[in-house]
């Protein structure tokens, strides 16, 4: 089930942090963007009541970037992550964006190759975008 983050989920979001191991807002920035920031977007995945995956995508007038997708390792190749991107390019369908960009590691080939799958076309290769790899710039086209 997808269920977009509200103030009263974010301690669950922390966790999922944890459980990825990866921090992309601490508590009082997701608060603020919650609160304030009307052109971001941010849901999560649930099974049997526990978040498996999110996504965290921004809209901004007539383009989106995708900021953020994982997806736990047990879940994986379960088609989560295809669903949370339909939803995103069906979300930017409907509010008329030009084009979805995204950053991903040059080593990521599953990733590369499902973005692939939803017409997304390596751009450019930004060197060492994440220090220890270089980072590829994808975009689609929504005309």
């Amino acid at each position: 089930m997808l269920n977009r983050v509200t103030i009263d989920n974010i301690e669950q979001i922390n966790e999922l942090q944890s459980i990825f191991n990866v921090v992309f807002k601490q508590k009082n920035e997701l608060i603020n963007t919650l609160t304030n920031n009307p052109y971001i977007h941010l849901y999560t995945y649930c099974v049997d009541k526990n978040i498996v995956a999110f996504i965290e995508f921004s809209i901004m007038y007539d383009r989106c970037e995708l900021d953020n997708i994982y997806v736990l390792e047990l879940y994986r190749k379960k088609g989560i992550a295809s669903l949370l991107l339909e939803f995103m390019i069906e979300v930017c369908k409907n509010n008329k964006t030009k084009n979805i960009t995204l950053e991903v590691r040059e080593d990521n080939n599953p990733a590369i190759q499902l973005y692939q799958k939803y017409g997304f076309q390596k751009k450019a290769i930004r060197h060492n975008y994440y220090g220890d790899c270089n980072g590829i710039l994808m975009e689609k086209e929504m005309v």
